[in-house]
């Protein structure tokens, strides 16, 4: 490898969302940290070459985005992800997180239902609920291999009472890549029921070997009609502390409606520094990104390999993108509060208590495995030993 993973970096007494405030979050310090979803590995180097150049400029003043920063977007759609997007179509948003909550207040009415898939990406549910709207829930199920699956018959139940559906797409937490199959039988039913597909890709990077991403909008015209896409370099290049996102759709309605949120805010200036690790990032990162995924297709391929030997009462959800593992802890028949202090007392793992991703995630953790393998090595023995003593 061109790219050193292993190496460890002390993110403490960084000011780390991580790291710093275990102990307001979890209750004590003393944790192997694996919750938010940032990498513990370096930032690519040529990012951080990227922003070196830049600083030594020494005014930090107001800057303009060019037509580089579009056109490095638009390169890395085609690269990866076989995407023709074009300038008209894309608009940057200060983090996907508020171009979610923006596009919600630009799109819909209070009291206007909107639809999310639990287990899912919690902020999408204060999303709605903080904005006076109204959550529907079409909870994905379980096959008997354990992944993840649409119930469509609920889907098209509740899309016919939804203004929005705030779409995962690839999933977090439970790492499904949807198929084209799926992506297509989603789209037609938002058309026919006139929903709006918000959909969420940020982790449309972060795919295993043997998975591909396909962008919603880029399943048929008329889908790109329905959807308005959010995506950022921030998970796939550990960026996310610079804040700098984008949003892309080909319906004018919907793209300028969350510009226009943007504009009354006044957020659409952005961060110096986002710009450029974005540009860096995308014009530079194919091979670390390929690099990346192998190593955490390594990482996962570990925990799966220790639970079936050491734990095979807690089972891990098969992966096919991002670096967060889903991790079923059920059979154990521990009550939400009791795994959640058994974690943080016996196994002194930070991870993040199933229950927070909302209705089918009691009794599961989600598992940061963004980081060095010597990392996840620790974390296996601390809960191997932790349920060895129970």
């Amino acid at each position: 490898m061109a790219y050193n993973f292993d190496l460890i970096i002390d993110r403490k007494n960084t000011n780390s969302l991580k790291h710093d405030i275990t102990k307001n979050i979890f209750g004590t310090s003393d944790l192997l940290s694996m919750w938010v979803a940032d990498m513990d590995v370096a930032t690519p180097p040529f990012v951080i070459e990227a922003l070196k150049k830049r600083l030594n400029h020494e005014v930090l003043g107001y800057t303009l985005r060019t037509d580089t920063f579009d056109d490095a977007i638009i390169n890395w759609m085609d690269k990866r992800h076989a995407w023709k997007v074009e300038k008209e179509w894309i608009k940057y948003t200060p983090g996907i997180v508020p171009a979610v909550n923006m596009s919600v207040i630009a799109l819909s009415e209070p009291g206007d239902k909107i639809l999310i898939q639990p287990p899912v990406y919690h902020p999408f549910f204060p999303a709605v609920t903080d904005h006076k709207r109204v959550l529907l829930y079409n909870e994905l199920k379980q096959n008997e291999e354990g992944s993840y699956e649409i119930d469509f018959i609920d889907l098209e139940t509740k899309l016919k009472e939804a203004k929005l559906f705030i779409f995962c797409n690839p999933h977090n937490p439970v790492g499904r890549v949807w198929t084209m199959e799926e992506l297509q039988k989603i789209g037609d039913l938002c058309i026919k029921h006139e929903v709006i597909i918000l959909s969420d890709e940020i982790h449309s990077d972060l795919i295993l070997p043997g998975y591909k991403h396909i962008p919603m909008a880029s399943v048929s015209e008329e889908i790109a009609q329905q959807t308005l896409t959010y995506m950022a370099p921030s998970k796939t290049f550990n960026l996310a502390g610079l804040a700098t996102s984008f949003a892309i759709s080909k319906n004018e309605d919907l793209i300028n409606g969350l510009q226009n949120q943007i504009n009354i805010l006044h957020l659409g200036m952005g961060n110096l520094f986002g710009a450029i690790a974005l540009e860096a990032a995308y014009n530079n990162g194919e091979g670390w990104i390929d690099e990346l995924n192998a190593y955490i297709a390594e990482n996962a391929k570990y925990i799966d390999e220790f639970l079936k030997e050491n734990l095979p009462q807690i089972k891990l959800i098969k992966p096919e993108a991002t670096y967060l593992m889903w991790l079923d802890f059920r059979a154990l028949g521990m009550e939400e509060e009791e795994l959640k202090k058994f974690m943080t007392d016996k196994a002194k793992l930070g991870f993040n208590n199933g229950s927070m991703f909302g209705s089918g995630g009691s009794g599961f953790q989600r598992m940061n495995v963004g980081c060095p393998k010597s990392t996840v090595i620790q974390a296996m023995n601390q809960l191997k030993e932790a349920i060895n003593n129970i």
